[in-house]
């Protein structure tokens, strides 16, 4: 079966004021997987993340060269939409950040901003995009709670839920499990392995257990330079450069 590129990153490079921190980075990134982005904090991961739903328009100093298009087209083209950009690239963070409303509007609150009023359609949104998120079982009779009164773990279904909610093709998540206790990990990285059926998952991680069980293909990098990317059982198994070597079995990072 042919598999289909979603994002093709070509020539970027990315600063921050006068540091350079994405440099010349070259990627495909292929529909219904998940790809991990892996290596040591401040390598650059996080920054070509947030580059794919144009998160860092809002920091200042931020500055990007080169291309990203999705399904073909410019991401950062002048016409592009960024708030339905954002719909179609959801995002879930490293802490759980639950709005401080009850566990219902937690979800139902981007169909709403986008004009959404019939009460059964939010209904049924709600009770989908929860039990996608292995969580309606545990909240179907406290919809009305405070989503903060959930836990870590709870919060950060309940967040891809709410992601899920608007319909998005892609998933971007930012070390979503590194504020985790191991058994809410674990819950995370089932899901992600289920939600890739139907989306295409992007996940940054400096945990290079979690990169190997979960993701189909895993992005290296180091400095701001992509070092190595591949299928990942490949990558584990065979690296291609030493660098990668050195980082999977422990001796930097």
């Amino acid at each position: 079966m042919e598999v289909k590129n979603i994002f093709e990153i070509r020539n970027v490079n990315s600063y921050y004021g006068s540091k350079h921190v994405l440099k010349d980075v070259n990627l495909k990134i292929f529909e219904k997987t998940v790809t991990a982005f892996m290596g040591p904090s401040g390598c650059g991961k996080s920054t070509l993340l947030r580059c794919l739903n144009r998160m860092n328009d809002l920091v200042r100093n931020f500055r990007m060269e080169g291309e990203i298009a999705f399904r073909g087209n410019n991401l950062y083209a002048k016409e592009v939409d960024v708030t339905d950009l954002r719909r179609e690239i959801g995002m879930v963070f490293q802490k759980p950040n639950p709005f401080p409303k009850n566990i219902y509007e937690n979800i139902a609150y981007g169909l709403r901003i986008h004009g959404m009023k019939d009460r059964h359609y939010l209904d049924q949104v709600v009770e989908d995009s929860l039990k996608r998120a292995a969580l309606w079982e545990e909240v179907n009779d406290r919809l009305h709670d405070s989503a903060l009164s959930l836990s870590g773990g709870q919060q950060q279904r309940l967040c891809i839920a709410r992601a899920l909610a608007v319909k998005p093709q892609v998933i971007l998540f930012d070390e979503p499990c590194s504020a985790l206790d191991p058994i809410a990990t674990a819950k995370i990285e089932e899901l992600i392995s289920e939600l890739k059926e139907n989306y295409t998952i992007i996940i940054v991680t400096h945990n290079t257990a979690q990169a190997a069980r979960v993701s189909d293909y895993t992005a290296f990098f180091y400095l701001g330079d992509l070092i190595e990317f591949g299928p990942t059982s490949k990558m584990f198994t065979v690296p291609k450069d030493k660098r990668t070597e050195a980082y999977l079995t422990g001796k930097f990072g």
